[in-house]
């Protein structure tokens, strides 16, 4: 049975995606009611919690032990992918909806891939460039399209969703990066490197403290929101009957996400090739289509099926090439 082994990169991967598709319909939902700042700290305090228990009971300890250089990589893996990334990642859910978001984070693939090859010297072949085209093709293929019911001044927020999404798809690409250095690859022997679940915890307690520049930020705009007797524009106020059911989104967004997704990425990125393992990660836009359809009664057009396949088609070329 030594092939599943070998493939335990590739499963991790598939179950990164799906534990993302639970997460991104979580976070939508509970990003909605409490606004995406409240819900990316709230996320990331609780998986602190949950991995550190899960360290204690695994490693015996409740810290890991890593060296000065190991730190530094998953910290700012952990600023870049999780503080920063999603924070832009639960913005877009908002602006765009789950769906058109996670199809434009298949470029995460592409971004993880140049910064494996620049970083890493892992190959980038004329494939790996054809793999590139294809998912850029298909997300611009499906963003073109025109939603069914057109609104006025609905562009602008859908162009705004569309760059806050690449911004978090580039930031989860490098986070990847950044994490697997982390763990040693490409600088220590294979004994020598930290666990994936040791690195996931180190990475998410970065990230709570990254989350402290963002929170300022956000609390000073809406300070000034406030001031100028204008609505917030980005994250709602809600009733007390929805803040008790986001705080339950978003814990269990944090188990689904935070907590088992990113442990599942770093197991597939320790096990395969970065370009591999964001591949696989990057399957959601497929898994979340069905739950579109049925959750969000979204009208799913062929065009937006094929073009989600296309783009997922074009990560799987660096799939076959790398790995």
């Amino acid at each position: 049975m030594e092939w599943l082994g070998e493939y335990t990169g590739h499963a991790a991967g598939v179950a990164t995606a799906l534990l993302w598709t639970g997460t991104s319909v979580c976070f939508t939902a509970a990003s909605r009611r409490l606004g995406p700042t409240a819900v990316n700290t709230l996320r990331i305090v609780v998986a602190v919690a949950l991995l550190g228990v899960t360290h204690r009971l695994l490693a015996g300890a409740w810290a890991p032990e890593a060296r000065p250089a190991q730190v530094a990589f998953l910290a700012a893996s952990g600023f870049v992918g999780l503080s920063v990334g999603d924070q832009a990642l639960f913005m877009a859910f908002i602006a765009i909806g789950p769906r058109l978001a996670t199809l434009i984070m298949t470029t995460s693939p592409i971004f993880a891939a140049v910064f494996g090859y620049l970083a890493l010297s892992e190959r980038l072949s004329p494939l790996s460039l054809a793999g590139m085209a294809t998912t850029i093709a298909g997300i611009v293929w499906v963003v073109r399209e025109r939603p069914a019911i057109a609104q006025p001044g609905s562009s602008a927020p859908r162009t705004r969703g569309v760059l806050l999404a690449l911004v978090a798809a580039a930031c989860q690409g490098g986070g990847l990066l950044l994490s697997k250095k982390g763990m040693g690859h490409g600088w220590l022997a294979p004994d020598e490197r930290m666990t994936p679940q040791a690195a996931t915890l180190v990475r998410m307690c970065f990230a709570a403290l990254g989350m402290i520049p963002i929170l300022l930020l956000h609390a000073r705009r809406r300070a000034a929101r406030r001031r100028a007797l204008a609505a917030p524009s980005g994250d709602t106020h809600t009733p007390a009957s929805g803040f008790s059911t986001g705080v339950l989104l978003t814990l269990g967004g944090a188990v689904c996400g935070p907590f088992l997704g990113v442990w599942m990425s770093l197991v597939a990125s320790d096990r395969a090739s970065v370009g591999v393992a964001q591949t696989l990660c990057s399957l959601t836009p497929i898994f979340i289509l069905p739950v579109a359809a049925w959750l969000y009664r979204e009208r799913l057009t062929l065009r937006a099926a094929l073009g989600a396949v296309v783009a997922v088609a074009g990560a799987a070329l660096l799939f076959v090439d790398v790995g």
